[in-house]
């Protein structure tokens, strides 16, 4: 909250900043910071549930693609639309790891689904986001170059830095301390671009129709599944990385798209918190 109240009181040097890298940087720096704490024998567990990885995967880049695009028709704005159909093409939102430990549940399965739908989002967000534009022409290209350089290569590079040397709970603070302040200056700098409107009511519609669809989505996914692998694929499926969506619009449409993707990186974070604590009190997992 404190982030995005200073960026849209100091609007016109954190633009510059945005205009110049600044969401490119802080995002590296972001997944870097993230992917160096993940353990890699974590990782290993999610073999057992493969079969719900997958389908959570799958689910990413073909039914959220599609959500999103649905629910950006609800805005009359060409750039503010833009900014909405980008969120079904980011991954799975990075603090979902950290609520799936907060609820209880598989935060190994969280993890690989991190890593999966990053993966998945570097190889078919940009020719996805080509056919969606549909007039635009726009050209997959560039949006898959930005994502190989600020997604792909940051998160190989904190993982194989993790599997060689581990860092210790000193390490670890620092990381997560490093990727707090990450994710408050990218709200900083996503909230410096809005310009509150009519437009904006639109959008929190458009945002909700988003989050409802991704959660019941999640609860599909996960049904029939013992509770910690049902709870983290809710949040990780309902929670999309507002950031990684971000770059993603800076990139094909201009910084400007990129406004709505403050206002639901507020949302996602408050509502992924706010349901790991109400599982959390619903009692221990099964």
């Amino acid at each position: 909250m404190i982030a995005t109240g200073i960026g849209l009181s100091v609007q016109s040097p954190l633009a510059w900043v945005d205009a110049h890298e600044g969401v490119n940087v802080l995002l590296a720096v972001l997944v870097f910071s993230t992917a160096i704490t993940i353990e890699p024998s974590a990782l290993l567990r999610v073999v057992e549930v493969w079969r719900r990885l997958l389908l959570a995967l799958l689910s990413g880049i073909t039914v959220l693609p599609a959500l999103s695009w649905l629910a950006s028709r609800v805005v009359a704005s060409t750039t503010l639309r833009e900014g909405v159909l980008t969120i079904g093409l980011a991954p799975c939102e990075i603090a979902s790891v950290a609520t799936t430990s907060m609820a209880d549940g598989d935060a190994a399965l969280s993890a690989g689904v991190l890593i999966g739908s990053t993966v998945g989002a570097v190889i078919v967000a940009g020719p996805i986001l080509g056919l969606e534009a549909g007039a635009v022409s726009l050209s997959p290209g560039p949006i898959i170059e930005n994502l190989l350089l600020v997604v792909a290569l940051p998160l190989a590079v904190g993982l194989g830095i993790r599997a060689v040397t581990p860092i210790g709970d000193r390490g670890q603070r620092a990381a997560g301390w490093v990727a707090t302040l990450a994710v408050a200056g990218l709200v900083g700098l996503i909230a410096a671009e809005v310009h509150i409107s009519s437009g904006y009511f639109a959008v929190l519609g458009a945002l909700g129709v988003f989050l409802a669809g991704s959660t019941l989505l999640g609860l599909a996914i996960g049904r029939g599944s013992e509770r910690p692998i049902a709870v983290s694929l809710l949040l990780t499926t309902s929670m999309r990385d507002f950031a990684i969506a971000a770059g993603i619009a800076t990139t094909a449409f201009g910084p400007a798209a990129a406004a709505p993707l403050g206002l639901y990186g507020i949302l996602v974070l408050v509502w992924g918190t706010a349901s790991a604590g109400t599982v959390r009190r619903a009692g221990p997992a099964e």
